[in-house]
């Protein structure tokens, strides 16, 4: 029978459940629709993944969603309400892509597998954290997009990642169209 661990939702805004079944720990963003990266879930997630570092148990991870969205990025809504701050939100974005930096870098430098299941849209920093992972399996529901253009922004947070999981001119073009693609082409770009 499964070991269940989960995040009580008053914990954190949008839960992650952790569930360890013979070797393979499962951590779900269960917070839909859009299963956003506050700060919040960045920091369950980034404190998931060091108690799985040290247990022996954890042979690989796999990171889901529960709903349509596997990701779709930073909590936008946080991020605009922290506008009001007598910063304008500096201080707070800051201290949420560092939160970033260190939820990816504790992927990258896992000792275990992580592996990114995805079964609909991940997006901006969402694209970001399945690039991440040593690998991804998407289903045909599955697409990838890099929007920060279409608001006239350019989406800097997944362009390390994706660069390192794509060929450039592949990565220029997700970054300076901002167009979705389906998991076809994204397994095609690599």
């Amino acid at each position: 029978m499964a070991e269940i661990l989960a995040i009580k939702p008053a914990a954190v805004e949008g839960p992650v459940v952790a569930q360890l079944d013979k070797g393979v720990l499962r951590l779900t963003l269960a917070n839909p629709p859009a299963n956003a990266l506050s700060l919040a879930v960045m920091a369950a997630l980034t404190a998931e993944l060091e108690r799985a570092r040290a247990d022996k148990a954890v042979r690989v991870i796999v990171l889901s969603a529960a709903g349509k969205v596997f990701c779709a990025g930073h909590d936008l809504k946080e991020m605009t309400a922290r506008r009001t701050d007598a910063d304008h939100g500096k201080a707070f974005f800051a201290e949420t892509f560092a939160a970033c930096a260190t939820l990816m870098q504790a992927i990258v430098r896992h000792p275990v597998p992580v592996i990114a299941e995805v079964d609909g849209l991940a997006t901006a920093a969402g694209l970001q954290l399945v690039a991440s992972c040593d690998l991804a399996i998407a289903s045909h529901e599955a697409t990838f997009c890099t929007p920060g253009v279409n608001i006239g922004l350019f989406c800097s947070t997944p362009m390390v990642a994706l660069s390192r999981n794509v060929s450039r001119k592949h990565a220029m073009e997700m970054l300076l169209t901002g167009e979705t693609i389906d998991a076809a082409t994204a397994k095609e770009f690599g």
